[in-house]
């Protein structure tokens, strides 16, 4: 059975540190647990078998240039009878039973991948952190900058939790300024998918980027 779960986040404005105001946000949340953990693996399953290549790949003797000749005949030689120098048993030859190029994908309806995103959020409510106005300042690629922001809301990027950035738009300037610090990702609320979120150990969400959730991933939109 699915209820509405009612989460409200505490929303931070960087301008003003004292300023804080309350975002109330409700989810529609399966109450079994058995199946809402199904559902994560199904979808974590399909999005790495989409990230699998499976391009690996060999040739049987048939497709291998050359070996049309019979390397000897077939009596009076003394050596093993041999039809072509592509034979598996040779060097040079074919393989037998080698992998060929595969594909992996596999899919998932469109309403299990925004249950699954929405119970991620649910389970990491405690890990989440909102905020407004927090690249307003980010005109060109500052790492510096973005590593104050970061401290100021309570974020230490030296140790090794994973932290995840949720943004309504992706700019250049904020993603080349937070591309090369480690165990730090940012991705457009658009593109939210669940193994970014079950990856992560926090959560910084923008207030523009928390609403644009709740619209696309509660089946209030058409996506």
């Amino acid at each position: 059975m699915t209820n509405i779960q009612k989460l409200t986040y505490s929303v931070i404005d960087i301008t003003d540190s004292t300023k804080t105001q309350l975002h109330d946000v409700e989810l529609k949340i399966n109450d079994n647990i058995q199946k809402n953990m199904y559902i994560i693996h199904r979808t974590i399953q399909t999005q790495l078998s989409l990230n699998r290549l499976g391009n690996a790949n060999t040739k049987t003797r048939s497709e291998i240039r050359g070996g049309g000749r019979k390397p000897w005949k077939q009596k009076g030689t003394g050596r093993a009878r041999a039809g072509s120098i592509r034979s598996p048993l040779w060097r040079g030859g074919g393989v037998i039973f080698g992998p060929k190029t595969k594909e992996y994908a596999s899919k998932i309806n469109k309403k299990e991948k925004q249950l699954a995103i929405r119970i991620l959020l649910h389970n990491k409510y405690s890990y989440t952190t909102v905020a407004q106005n927090l690249f307003n300042e980010i005109s060109t690629p500052s790492t510096k900058k973005i590593i104050k922001i970061l401290d100021n809301l309570g974020f230490n990027i030296k140790n090794k939790q994973k932290i995840l950035i949720i943004v309504n738009d992706k700019t250049q300037p904020i993603y080349l300024s937070i591309r090369n610090l480690p165990n730090i990702d940012i991705i457009s609320a658009n593109n939210l998918n669940s193994l970014s979120l079950i990856k992560a150990d926090k959560i910084l969400l923008t207030i523009d980027a928390l609403q644009t959730i709740e619209t696309i991933y509660n089946g209030n939109s058409n996506r």
